[in-house]
């Protein structure tokens, strides 16, 4: 067993020579090239999966352009790194007969002296057991940086969003909530951050979206009622709670927005097919009878005026948003007017016909919300600085005029 040893280990040395020689002979200058080819397979695969996100409406384009331009930054500065090494035509070589005598000696020294070969068995059944997970573990490493340079720099939201994205591949989902939640609160109300922080929420709950899930499901819908992560996760909170209908329009309406006979298509399909038997056959057939049907009438009218105390602090082309929202749970506009301060005081009237989504309506509450909103910036979203009216609660078969008196600042 010694003899064969001895014969395995000559043979391992002879080979190392054969790698480790040649290239100390031979004159070869010090590039950087094999790093610029790195950095731009890295940046290569960013902007696909950039590019991928922006077509699957997880990323907004205003987002998309910073994190490209970001990406264009960062491989600039990496080719700009210029190697300074130079080679000479000796370099090198004086280690070749160096190594040739040192290496034996040494290797034959160190066995001599400490070596044990029954440990090589058990080295190889340790590793056997123990499989090394490289990428895994530089995943985490490089994960763990990020949070801790956060910690210096929490102000840094796109960071955060990373962070959230890292921690959810990672199936740390208490830790993607903190993160998002970090996100949120610096980027405000976008439907990109709100659905990612929604999805870590569910995900850290049992995958169940009841509660503030769902309030940032639909308040992002609200603004972007196309968005397909919303309409996803719309639809599967509308199924949770038991309203299949509602779930059922808006996978219907994603599915249209799909590429044709695509994977995520086919699931949506299949999702439909399955909550079809979950819908109640007279509320199928009342639902696709209602185009041919007269809808219920609903409509409020809202009188609206600034206090003459405010006047002076607007200007005659901001925003005034009037709405009613729902007393509860989403607070998306169940119908919405926009109008300008010029105009003001005016009346207008909100209908069925000014809802943002067929399933969330005036028709479908008996009490409303009433609000009235000036926009310095013309954002839908209200924002510090901001002024408002509100009328906390109004049943809809009251068809008086109500009357909104704009007069406190949001803060």
């Amino acid at each position: 067993m010694n003899m064969l040893f001895l014969l395995i280990a000559s043979v391992m040395v002879m080979i190392a020579f054969l790698i480790v020689l040649p290239p100390l002979w031979r004159k070869h200058p010090v590039a950087a090239a094999d790093q610029d080819q790195r950095n731009i397979a890295i940046a290569r695969q960013r902007l696909v999966e950039l590019k991928e996100q922006l077509q699957a409406g997880a990323l907004s384009q205003a987002l998309y352009d910073e994190q490209l331009a970001e990406l264009e930054l960062a491989l600039s500065d990496d080719l700009d790194i210029e190697s300074h090494v130079k080679g000479s035509a000796s370099q090198g070589r004086w280690m070749a007969p160096m190594l040739m005598l040192a290496i034996p000696l040494a290797a034959g020294s160190l066995y001599w002296t400490h070596g044990n070969y029954s440990s090589l068995t058990q080295s190889q059944q340790t590793a056997a057991a123990n499989p090394a997970t490289p990428e895994l573990e530089q995943i985490n490493n490089m994960v763990a940086g990020l949070a801790e340079r956060l910690q210096k720099e929490p102000n840094d939201a796109l960071g955060w969003t990373m962070l959230g994205r890292s921690y959810k591949y990672l199936q740390q989902y208490p830790k993607a909530v903190d993160a998002f939640e970090h996100a949120y609160k610096l980027i405000g109300d976008q439907p990109e951050i709100m659905l990612l922080y929604a999805d870590a929420l569910a995900f850290a709950n049992n995958e169940q979206l009841d509660g503030k899930p769902s309030e940032l499901v639909f308040k992002a819908l609200a603004m972007e009622p196309n968005n397909v992560t919303g309409l996803w996760l719309g639809g599967m909170a509308k199924a949770q709670t038991g309203d299949f209908v509602a779930a059922r329009d808006l996978w219907k309406k994603l599915e249209t927005q799909l590429p044709a006979g695509s994977d995520a298509q086919q699931e949506i399909q299949g999702l439909l097919a399955k909550i079809a038997t979950q819908v109640p056959e007279d509320a199928a057939a009342q639902a696709e009878s209602k185009p041919a049907e007269p809808a219920k009438a609903a409509n409020i009218d809202v009188q609206v005026s600034l206090a003459p105390e405010l006047q002076k602090s607007v200007s005659p082309n901001d925003t005034v948003f009037i709405y009613a929202q729902a007393l509860s749970g989403p607070k998306m506009p169940l119908a919405i007017v926009r109008k300008q301060v010029s105009e003001l005081p005016l009346t207008v009237s909100l209908t069925d016909a000014m809802a943002m989504m067929p399933t969330m309506k005036l028709s479908n509450f008996e009490q409303v919300k009433l609000l009235a909103r000036i926009s310095k910036s013309g954002d839908a979203m209200q924002q510090p600085g901001d002024l408002i009216g509100v009328i906390e609660q109004v049943v809809l078969t009251d068809k008086s005029a109500h009357k909104i008196v704009i007069n406190s600042p949001i803060k």
